[in-house]
């Protein structure tokens, strides 16, 4: 079984990094009515019928031409634009609201979407140079920010944020136990797989340690790599571990985390099919965490 995260990446397209500042390339793929053009405005798009919508070249608006790449024999772009289409009309959609419709049938969109309002949110953060102030000019199809005062270039980050399943107890065995928490925001029956941001300096497995630590009270001695997933809200990449701990007792920060409980495999299944229990969306890694250590699909979701 693909993890549902997965399916969000495979079959991803080909940058095609090198012809970025190939203006005669970057032209003729642009006058082909085959390429395709995602249009966003500022950090919002506009579905149509419920999918994703990309146009002709010469469907789309004036704005800044970003190169997302190739795929299945076409060039793929992005037009980014103001934010004002959005704000006037109020079908525009930011990436979280769009994930229902990069689901089943459509999930191929999903790596050219991320990078393009991953861009998208880059630019419209990144407004004035951090070394000068001066002013900035978009270069190498959207994938470069020159400052026209100082030259100092700036480009694209993601912040790495380190998401965990929690285990305790001999793996496999019938009770073993899974921690999920809470935050008090969330309607109520919703848990999922603790995370959180690395600090500079850190280790991934020394920022899951200490995450799980602060925001629960609960020592985590193995971290062992799960998988990864692009996660552009605005700008995360989310990395997932599966950790065992080495100490049950909660403390809840009562910050972060409202509530932590353990869960057995047989307390999971009968929580989530009565609907007491709401796991995470199937899109998500946490989803595909929890499923991996349970052994198996569960029902119900966000």
């Amino acid at each position: 079984m693909t993890a549902p995260h997965l399916r969000m990446a495979q079959d991803p397209h080909d940058r095609t990094a090198l012809r970025r500042k190939d203006e005669d390339w970057l032209a003729e793929r642009w006058a082909d009515e085959e390429t395709r053009v995602l249009v966003v405005s500022g950090t919002r798009v506009r579905p149509a019928g419920g999918l994703v919508e990309w146009v002709p070249p010469s469907q789309a608006p004036e704005g800044l031409r970003v190169l997302l790449g190739e795929r299945e024999g076409r060039t793929w772009f992005a037009v980014v634009t103001g934010p004002e289409r959005a704000r006037e009309d109020g079908d525009w959609v930011p990436l979280r609201g769009l994930l229902p419709s990069l689901s089943d049938d459509n999930l191929a969109a999903a790596p050219l979407v991320f990078h393009a309002l991953g861009l998208a949110e880059w630019h419209f953060a990144t407004r004035f140079c951090p070394r000068c102030g001066g002013s900035l000019e978009a270069r190498a199809s959207g994938h470069e920010l020159v400052c026209t005062q100082c030259g100092k270039p700036q480009f694209p980050r993601s912040d790495p944020a380190v998401i965990m399943v929690v285990a305790s107890g001999e793996p496999g065995a019938d009770d073993e136990r899974c921690l999920l928490g809470r935050q008090a925001i969330w309607p109520e029956g919703r848990y999922s797989t603790l995370a959180g941001f690395c600090e500079p300096g850190e280790t991934l497995e020394d920022a899951v340690r200490r995450e799980v630590a602060e925001e629960t009270g609960v020592a985590v001695g193995e971290v062992t790599y799960f998988g990864s997933q692009p996660w552009p809200l605005p700008a995360s990449l989310m990395i997932g571990f599966v950790a065992r701990a080495t100490s049950t007792e909660i403390t809840v920060d009562e910050d972060e985390i409202e509530d932590a409980r353990w869960f057995t495999r047989a307390e999971m299944r009968e929580q989530a099919e009565s609907g007491s229990l709401v796991l995470p969306g199937g899109v998500s890694i946490s989803r595909s965490l929890v499923e991996h250590w349970y052994g198996g699909p569960l029902p119900g979701q966000w």
